[in-house]
């Protein structure tokens, strides 16, 4: 087919992989006001945070789809590295996949937690090693020779920092609900009409409601804390949004700068 090729090929999957890691993004944003609202039942909250969990699957899986932009940057003349370095990446981003489809399936878990740190860490070498590149290239002309390609590098890898603290408040999710869930229990077993008990003693009396302010006063922390971490998120997302608009931009115009 003499209209098709490979660079445009990789073009539109770049495409795709922006739209859903902006527009997951977006989605994930709205889903959280309802995840946080105190006034929601539990089991509200949580069919809404396994909402923003299926939506930003979608965001996650776009981020680290960094062999089409390197690919595309070697068709152009924009990085050195071509060949096996791009078969190496493909494979590295491949394994990299597994490991967090692994651990979106096991989110509600102790294993999912620990592979989503691990998942984690693969960011926290890749950031400086993208900024470093991109910044150096900016300076100097190399690697990178193109300068919009330069700039673009270096904002993707800042932009995985602030994903990396959005990502961290949505881990925290999890061990917050818990933290509720089992809160929540306790107080059910501390009823003492579901232990059928129709007239306690004074001191019972007592006890159980040193017991409820207790537990009331740990759902409180509880609550402010997610709602501190979800607007310090939502704050944050504004320079998110824009900053994977202004990567688009850069790939797409390429401006000479």
């Amino acid at each position: 087919m003499s209209w098709l090729n490979t660079h445009d090929v990789l073009k539109w999957l770049h495409i795709l992989a922006m739209v859903y890691w902006l527009g997951g993004e977006w989605g994930v944003w709205n889903t959280s006001r309802y995840v946080t609202n105190p006034a929601l039942s539990q089991e509200e909250r949580g069919r809404h945070m396994e909402t923003a969990y299926r939506i930003d699957i979608l965001a996650r899986t776009g981020i680290i789809l960094l062999p089409l932009g390197l690919q595309m940057g070697y068709d152009l003349k924009a990085q050195p590295l071509g060949g096996p370095w791009i078969v190496g990446m493909w494979v590295f981003v491949g394994a990299w996949l597994a490991l967090l489809f692994t651990a979106y399936h096991k989110r509600d878990t102790d294993t999912g937690l620990r592979l989503t740190r691990y998942d984690e860490g693969i960011r926290f070498v890749l950031i400086p090693l993208l900024v470093s590149v991109g910044v150096l290239s900016l300076l100097t002309g190399q690697p990178l020779t193109a300068r919009w390609y330069a700039a673009k590098v270096t904002l993707y890898g800042l932009l995985l920092i602030i994903g990396l603290i959005l990502r961290y408040i949505m881990r925290n999710w999890v061990g917050m609900f818990r933290t509720l869930a089992a809160i929540e229990a306790q107080e059910r077993a501390e009823d003492p009409a579901a232990e059928g008990l129709s007239g306690p003693s004074t001191a019972g009396v007592a006890t159980l409601t040193r017991t409820r302010e207790a537990l009331a006063a740990q759902r409180t922390a509880v609550e402010a804390r997610m709602a501190r971490e979800i607007l310090t998120g939502r704050r944050i997302a504004y320079l998110y949004w824009a900053g994977i608009a202004t990567v688009c931009f850069f790939g797409v115009t390429k401006p000479p700068l």
